[in-house]
Order: C-alpha cells, then structure tokens, then sequence
C-alpha cells in the first residue's frame, strides 16, 4: 500500500477508561475487579504495542475521559471522547462520522479486547478495502472485533443488541447487498472460558 494512500486510512480505537469495576466486568464476576482490571491493562498494552506499528491515521476514543499522560502516546495516537451515549451503535456511528468529514477515505474500527490480533491483520483490512465495500472480523461470540468501510452506512449501527450473540449476524444481513470481505475469526475476551487455555493468561489466573 503506497504512502499516499496510508494517509487516507484512518485506525479508531474504542477503549474504556481503565478503572477497577467498570472494565471487563463479565470476567471479573469470576476473577475479581482488581484481576480484571489488571487482564485489561494487559490487553491494552498490547494493543498500543501492535497499532503503534499500523501506518495509518490513529485515533484513540475513551469512553469517559481522555487521558494525556497514558500509555496511549500523544505523539502517535490522536485522542478523542466516544460520544455520551449508552448505545454503542451511536458512539461507533458518531466516531466513522467525524472520520469521513475529515476526509479519511478507508475507515477501521477496533477494541482493545482482543490478545490474538496483528499489524498485519489491520494492513490486510485496509488492503480489503481497495475492491471491497465493507469488512468485518468475526468474533467467535458472535460480535465482531473489526469492521471497517468506504462510505458511511448507519443502518448497521441500529437496531442491535450490542454484547449479544446476534450482533454479526444482523450486520450481515444488512450488508447482503454489498462486497464484503470476512477475516479470520478471532476470539475477544470476555468471561474467563475465553482465557482459561490460553498460554499468555495464565499468570493472571492461576490459583
């Protein structure tokens, strides 16, 4: 992918606001709000390691507040606050908004929940998006961890059960229309049977 074209991409990076009982509070009815806790911040160190390296326009979005002295570095992440919505259909939808009307011509959108992901997952997004019209990672839960696209279409923003089984699902049904191109299948992390095998977590939960 030329230079030229990297500086229409644009990264956004949901992320909450690490704070002991409102981060991955699924999981931490089986380990606790401080081992939670410390499992987010694992993942967030991650993914600022992995998206540091992506060559695109970086956004970070909170969910309450934005933090300029974080891990998220200011001279690499740009930082922005997630719209005040309890729907994160509107908050997703706002944040692709603000990005079209700055100009950004191939849009992606992440979390930072997610362990088994790359630099090269998000190039080969990007790349997707030269002859397709969406793309959209699966989640094995089934949500999805990536979507991204060309032109803004907000009706896969509504009428979701956001946190669901159902959300890829109804995504794909209102994308039957368009060229879409499925990633891998990815597992994010949210109750501890999403962890409790995994190699890299062990040392958060073992007894």
């Amino acid at each position: 992918m030329t230079l030229e074209k990297s500086e229409k991409n644009l990264l956004l990076i949901f992320t909450k606001n690490p704070v002991a009982g409102k981060v991955k509070t699924r999981l931490a009815k089986d380990v606790g709000d401080e081992k939670a806790l410390e499992i987010y911040q694992f993942l967030l160190d991650h993914s600022v390691k992995f998206t540091s390296k992506v060559v695109a326009t970086r956004q970070v979005w909170y969910s309450d507040e934005i933090n300029d002295s974080d891990i998220w570095d200011n001279d690499l992440f740009q930082k922005k606050e997630q719209l005040s919505s309890t729907d994160l259909g509107e908050r997703m939808q706002h944040a692709f908004e603000n990005g079209f009307s700055e100009g950004f011509e191939r849009i992606l959108i992440i979390g930072t929940d997610l362990y088994d992901i790359s630099e090269e997952d998000i190039r080969l997004a990007f790349e997707s998006l030269d002859n397709h019209d969406f793309v959209i990672g699966p989640a094995t839960d089934g949500g999805y961890y990536l979507l991204g696209m060309k032109s803004l279409n907000s009706e896969i923003f509504k009428n979701k059960n956001w946190g669901t089984n159902t959300v890829l699902e109804n995504t794909l049904q209102d994308l039957q229309e368009y060229q879409l191109k499925l990633m891998e299948p990815r597992n994010d992390v949210d109750y501890l049977d999403d962890i409790r095998d995994h190699p890299t977590f062990q040392k958060f939960i073992e007894l």
